[in-house]
Protein backbone atom coordinates (compact mmCIF):
# COMPACT_ATOMS: atom_id res chain seq x y z
CA UNK A 1 0.00 0.00 0.00
CA UNK A 2 1.59 3.05 -0.87
CA UNK A 3 1.39 6.35 1.12
CA UNK A 4 0.99 9.66 0.41
CA UNK A 5 -1.80 11.58 -1.21
CA UNK A 6 -2.79 12.96 -4.84
CA UNK A 7 -2.05 16.90 -5.49
CA UNK A 8 -4.71 18.76 -7.53
CA UNK A 9 -4.02 22.74 -8.43
CA UNK A 10 -5.80 25.54 -10.70
CA UNK A 11 -6.02 28.30 -10.74
CA UNK A 12 -9.76 28.99 -8.78
CA UNK A 13 -12.69 26.70 -8.35
CA UNK A 14 -12.71 24.76 -12.11
CA UNK A 15 -10.62 21.93 -11.03
CA UNK A 16 -12.84 21.25 -8.38
CA UNK A 17 -15.22 18.97 -11.19
CA UNK A 18 -11.50 16.93 -11.73
CA UNK A 19 -10.90 16.48 -8.08
CA UNK A 20 -15.15 15.38 -7.89
CA UNK A 21 -14.14 12.61 -10.74
CA UNK A 22 -11.60 11.68 -9.14
CA UNK A 23 -13.31 11.44 -5.77
CA UNK A 24 -15.73 9.26 -7.27
CA UNK A 25 -13.06 6.73 -9.05
CA UNK A 26 -10.52 6.60 -6.53
CA UNK A 27 -12.25 6.72 -3.00
CA UNK A 28 -9.84 4.99 -1.06
CA UNK A 29 -7.07 7.97 -1.85
CA UNK A 30 -6.36 11.21 0.28
CA UNK A 31 -6.14 14.47 -1.86
CA UNK A 32 -4.82 17.55 -1.67
CA UNK A 33 -6.47 20.77 -3.95
CA UNK A 34 -4.59 24.19 -4.11
CA UNK A 35 -6.26 26.86 -6.31
CA UNK A 36 -4.29 29.63 -6.59
CA UNK A 37 -7.19 32.20 -6.04
CA UNK A 38 -4.55 35.38 -5.95
CA UNK A 39 -3.24 35.04 -9.42
CA UNK A 40 -6.62 33.86 -11.43
CA UNK A 41 -7.14 34.32 -13.82
CA UNK A 42 -4.30 32.51 -15.50
CA UNK A 43 -3.51 33.30 -19.42
CA UNK A 44 -4.88 36.43 -19.66
CA UNK A 45 -2.49 39.17 -18.90
CA UNK A 46 -0.01 36.51 -17.63
CA UNK A 47 2.79 35.12 -19.95
CA UNK A 48 3.54 31.54 -19.75
CA UNK A 49 6.82 32.93 -17.66
CA UNK A 50 4.20 33.29 -14.83
CA UNK A 51 2.21 30.52 -14.98
CA UNK A 52 5.10 28.51 -14.62
CA UNK A 53 6.66 30.02 -11.90
CA UNK A 54 2.84 29.51 -10.09
CA UNK A 55 3.09 25.91 -11.04
CA UNK A 56 6.40 25.36 -10.11
CA UNK A 57 6.09 27.08 -6.80
CA UNK A 58 2.72 24.67 -6.19
CA UNK A 59 4.41 21.81 -7.43
CA UNK A 60 7.05 21.97 -5.29
CA UNK A 61 4.45 22.75 -2.20
CA UNK A 62 2.98 19.62 -2.74
CA UNK A 63 5.98 17.63 -3.88
CA UNK A 64 7.96 18.26 -0.68
CA UNK A 65 5.00 17.12 1.72
CA UNK A 66 4.85 14.28 -0.03
CA UNK A 67 2.32 13.79 -3.24
CA UNK A 68 2.63 11.17 -4.67
CA UNK A 69 0.89 11.83 -7.72
CA UNK A 70 0.14 15.84 -9.50
CA UNK A 71 -2.55 16.77 -11.24
CA UNK A 72 -2.57 20.00 -12.97
CA UNK A 73 -6.31 20.77 -13.04
CA UNK A 74 -6.24 23.65 -15.41
CA UNK A 75 -5.73 23.80 -19.26
CA UNK A 76 -3.61 27.20 -19.41
CA UNK A 77 -1.53 25.49 -16.78
CA UNK A 78 -1.09 22.30 -18.06
CA UNK A 79 -0.23 24.28 -21.58
CA UNK A 80 1.96 26.14 -19.93
CA UNK A 81 4.05 24.27 -17.34
CA UNK A 82 3.04 20.12 -17.81
CA UNK A 83 6.19 19.71 -19.66
CA UNK A 84 8.34 21.51 -17.48
CA UNK A 85 7.21 20.26 -14.40
CA UNK A 86 7.46 16.48 -15.61
CA UNK A 87 11.19 17.28 -15.99
CA UNK A 88 11.70 19.26 -12.93
CA UNK A 89 10.10 16.97 -10.59
CA UNK A 90 11.34 12.95 -12.67
CA UNK A 91 10.13 11.78 -8.76
CA UNK A 92 6.51 12.42 -9.39
CA UNK A 93 3.99 11.47 -12.22
CA UNK A 94 1.66 14.53 -13.23
CA UNK A 95 -1.16 14.56 -15.25
CA UNK A 96 -2.66 17.31 -17.09
CA UNK A 97 -6.20 18.44 -19.17
CA UNK A 98 -6.84 18.85 -22.18
CA UNK A 99 -10.02 19.59 -24.40
CA UNK A 100 -11.90 16.12 -24.94
CA UNK A 101 -11.55 16.37 -28.96
CA UNK A 102 -10.32 13.20 -29.76
CA UNK A 103 -13.73 11.41 -28.10
CA UNK A 104 -15.65 14.62 -30.11
CA UNK A 105 -14.18 13.20 -33.08
CA UNK A 106 -15.78 9.90 -32.32
CA UNK A 107 -18.74 10.96 -30.76
CA UNK A 108 -19.73 13.36 -34.06
CA UNK A 109 -22.95 12.47 -36.60
CA UNK A 110 -22.50 16.25 -38.23
CA UNK A 111 -18.98 16.32 -38.59
CA UNK A 112 -18.86 19.55 -36.74
CA UNK A 113 -17.61 20.26 -33.44
CA UNK A 114 -17.95 23.15 -30.86
CA UNK A 115 -14.94 24.19 -28.76
CA UNK A 116 -15.15 26.18 -25.55
CA UNK A 117 -12.27 27.39 -23.98
CA UNK A 118 -10.10 30.41 -22.58
CA UNK A 119 -8.53 32.46 -25.10
CA UNK A 120 -4.66 31.02 -23.26
CA UNK A 121 -5.85 27.62 -24.02
CA UNK A 122 -7.36 28.05 -27.80
CA UNK A 123 -3.92 30.34 -28.74
CA UNK A 124 -1.92 27.28 -27.09
CA UNK A 125 0.75 25.45 -29.04
CA UNK A 126 -0.48 22.42 -27.12
CA UNK A 127 -4.24 23.33 -28.06
CA UNK A 128 -2.78 23.53 -31.99
CA UNK A 129 -0.80 20.53 -32.41
CA UNK A 130 -4.35 18.65 -30.43
CA UNK A 131 -6.31 19.83 -33.37
CA UNK A 132 -3.67 19.10 -35.68
CA UNK A 133 -3.41 15.62 -34.57
CA UNK A 134 -6.88 14.25 -33.84
CA UNK A 135 -9.41 16.97 -35.64
CA UNK A 136 -8.26 16.98 -39.07
CA UNK A 137 -11.40 15.56 -40.96
CA UNK A 138 -13.98 17.51 -39.08
CA UNK A 139 -14.90 21.06 -38.79
CA UNK A 140 -13.92 22.62 -35.49
CA UNK A 141 -15.73 25.91 -34.39
CA UNK A 142 -14.20 27.46 -31.37
CA UNK A 143 -15.01 30.45 -28.79
CA UNK A 144 -13.14 31.84 -25.73
CA UNK A 145 -16.41 32.41 -23.58
CA UNK A 146 -15.07 36.10 -22.24
CA UNK A 147 -16.00 36.60 -19.38
CA UNK A 148 -17.66 32.97 -18.55
CA UNK A 149 -14.74 32.05 -15.88
CA UNK A 150 -14.49 35.08 -14.04
CA UNK A 151 -19.39 34.51 -13.30
CA UNK A 152 -18.34 31.17 -12.74
CA UNK A 153 -15.41 31.91 -10.14
CA UNK A 154 -17.98 34.47 -8.28
CA UNK A 155 -20.66 31.38 -8.30
CA UNK A 156 -23.02 32.39 -11.02
CA UNK A 157 -23.77 29.16 -12.72
CA UNK A 158 -27.27 30.23 -14.29
CA UNK A 159 -27.78 33.76 -14.18
CA UNK A 160 -28.58 36.21 -17.11
CA UNK A 161 -25.05 37.29 -17.82
CA UNK A 162 -24.51 33.18 -18.03
CA UNK A 163 -26.75 32.36 -20.37
CA UNK A 164 -25.85 35.02 -22.45
CA UNK A 165 -22.57 34.39 -22.92
CA UNK A 166 -23.09 30.68 -23.65
CA UNK A 167 -25.86 31.76 -25.87
CA UNK A 168 -23.54 34.19 -27.71
CA UNK A 169 -21.04 31.84 -27.99
CA UNK A 170 -23.33 28.11 -29.40
CA UNK A 171 -25.80 29.86 -31.26
CA UNK A 172 -23.61 30.25 -34.23
CA UNK A 173 -22.12 27.12 -33.75
CA UNK A 174 -25.70 25.21 -33.84
CA UNK A 175 -26.78 27.34 -37.05
CA UNK A 176 -23.66 25.80 -38.54
CA UNK A 177 -24.55 22.26 -37.83
CA UNK A 178 -22.50 21.17 -34.43
CA UNK A 179 -23.41 18.45 -32.41
CA UNK A 180 -20.80 17.82 -29.81
CA UNK A 181 -19.27 20.52 -27.54
CA UNK A 182 -16.12 20.30 -26.05
CA UNK A 183 -16.00 21.79 -22.40
CA UNK A 184 -12.33 23.20 -22.71
CA UNK A 185 -11.87 24.80 -19.42
CA UNK A 186 -12.58 23.03 -16.00
CA UNK A 187 -14.54 25.77 -14.69
CA UNK A 188 -16.85 25.03 -17.56
CA UNK A 189 -17.92 21.99 -16.30
CA UNK A 190 -19.89 23.43 -13.16
CA UNK A 191 -22.16 25.10 -15.98
CA UNK A 192 -23.26 21.82 -18.18
CA UNK A 193 -26.76 22.32 -17.32
CA UNK A 194 -27.43 25.54 -18.58
CA UNK A 195 -25.59 24.86 -21.35
CA UNK A 196 -27.34 21.43 -21.93
CA UNK A 197 -30.76 24.20 -22.03
CA UNK A 198 -29.44 25.84 -25.01
CA UNK A 199 -28.00 23.19 -27.55
CA UNK A 200 -30.48 20.83 -26.65
CA UNK A 201 -31.21 17.09 -24.85
CA UNK A 202 -29.66 15.05 -28.28
CA UNK A 203 -26.12 17.09 -28.08
CA UNK A 204 -23.23 15.70 -26.96
CA UNK A 205 -21.52 17.17 -24.38
CA UNK A 206 -17.93 16.19 -23.41
CA UNK A 207 -15.19 17.38 -20.42
CA UNK A 208 -11.86 15.80 -19.57
CA UNK A 209 -12.43 15.31 -16.20
CA UNK A 210 -13.79 11.58 -16.61
CA UNK A 211 -10.56 11.18 -18.99
CA UNK A 212 -8.06 12.55 -16.14
CA UNK A 213 -9.72 10.15 -13.72
CA UNK A 214 -9.33 7.15 -15.89
CA UNK A 215 -5.16 8.34 -16.43
CA UNK A 216 -4.36 9.22 -12.97
CA UNK A 217 -5.83 5.60 -12.19
CA UNK A 218 -3.82 3.73 -14.65
CA UNK A 219 -0.41 5.79 -13.74
CA UNK A 220 -1.02 4.90 -10.06
CA UNK A 221 -1.45 1.08 -10.58
CA UNK A 222 1.46 1.83 -13.21
CA UNK A 223 3.69 2.72 -10.70
CA UNK A 224 2.82 0.85 -7.73
CA UNK A 225 1.43 4.36 -6.14
CA UNK A 226 -2.42 2.91 -5.83
CA UNK A 227 -3.88 3.03 -2.22
CA UNK A 228 -5.31 -0.35 -1.82
CA UNK A 229 -6.60 0.28 1.93
CA UNK A 230 -8.31 3.05 3.18
CA UNK A 231 -6.28 5.19 6.02
CA UNK A 232 -8.10 6.85 8.32
CA UNK A 233 -8.63 9.85 8.81
CA UNK A 234 -8.53 10.48 4.99
CA UNK A 235 -10.52 12.68 2.71
CA UNK A 236 -9.20 16.26 0.75
CA UNK A 237 -7.23 18.82 2.37
CA UNK A 238 -8.04 22.37 0.19
CA UNK A 239 -5.61 25.12 0.27
CA UNK A 240 -6.23 28.72 -1.50
CA UNK A 241 -3.98 31.84 -1.89
CA UNK A 242 -7.05 33.44 -1.76
CA UNK A 243 -9.84 34.46 0.61
CA UNK A 244 -10.21 31.09 2.54
CA UNK A 245 -13.70 31.75 3.82
CA UNK A 246 -15.14 32.66 0.60
CA UNK A 247 -13.29 29.07 -1.24
CA UNK A 248 -14.98 26.62 1.66
CA UNK A 249 -18.06 28.29 0.70
CA UNK A 250 -17.25 28.04 -2.77
CA UNK A 251 -16.32 23.85 -2.34
CA UNK A 252 -19.63 23.28 -0.45
CA UNK A 253 -21.70 24.62 -2.69
CA UNK A 254 -19.82 23.24 -6.21
CA UNK A 255 -18.96 19.93 -4.55
CA UNK A 256 -21.90 19.43 -2.14
CA UNK A 257 -19.65 18.72 0.73
CA UNK A 258 -22.00 18.78 4.00
CA UNK A 259 -19.42 18.18 6.28
CA UNK A 260 -17.04 20.71 7.63
CA UNK A 261 -14.55 21.95 5.16
CA UNK A 262 -11.18 23.25 6.28
CA UNK A 263 -9.39 25.42 3.91
CA UNK A 264 -5.88 27.12 4.44
CA UNK A 265 -4.08 29.70 3.20
CA UNK A 266 -1.13 30.15 0.86
CA UNK A 267 0.47 32.96 0.60
CA UNK A 268 3.16 34.18 -1.99
CA UNK A 269 5.59 36.99 -0.62
CA UNK A 270 8.88 38.37 -2.09
CA UNK A 271 9.72 35.58 -4.09
CA UNK A 272 8.86 32.89 -1.68
CA UNK A 273 6.01 30.52 -0.88
CA UNK A 274 4.51 30.33 2.28
CA UNK A 275 1.96 28.03 3.75
CA UNK A 276 -0.18 28.83 6.45
CA UNK A 277 -1.12 25.23 7.66
CA UNK A 278 -3.68 25.37 10.27
CA UNK A 279 -2.99 22.21 13.06
CA UNK A 280 -6.47 20.90 13.09
CA UNK A 281 -9.51 20.65 11.20
CA UNK A 282 -12.64 23.15 11.93
CA UNK A 283 -15.70 23.66 10.68
CA UNK A 284 -16.65 25.89 7.37
CA UNK A 285 -16.15 28.88 9.10
CA UNK A 286 -12.22 29.85 8.83
CA UNK A 287 -10.53 30.68 12.18
CA UNK A 288 -8.45 33.96 12.53
CA UNK A 289 -4.55 33.99 10.91
CA UNK A 290 -3.19 33.61 14.48
CA UNK A 291 -4.01 30.02 14.57
CA UNK A 292 -2.17 29.02 11.46
CA UNK A 293 1.32 28.23 11.81
CA UNK A 294 3.49 29.83 9.34
CA UNK A 295 6.16 27.23 7.08
CA UNK A 296 8.56 29.38 4.58
CA UNK A 297 9.41 27.39 1.16
CA UNK A 298 11.18 28.76 -2.14
CA UNK A 299 9.51 29.74 -5.07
Amino acid sequence: MHEGFIGVFDVGVGGLSVLRALQQALPMEAFWYVADQAHFPYGREQDEKAILHWSDGIARFLVERGAKLIVVACHAATAAALQRLRMRYPQVPFVGVEPALKPAVMATRSGVIGVLATEATLRSQRYVHLVRRYASYVKILSDPCPGLVERIEAGDLDGPGVRRILRRAVEPMLEQGADTFVLGCTHYSFVEPTLRALVGPEAILLDSAPEVARRVQEVLFETGRARLLPRFPQGTRYFTTGDPRRFAQQVVRLLGEDQSVSVHRLVWQEGRFLARVRPREIPMAVTPSSAWQAMAVPA
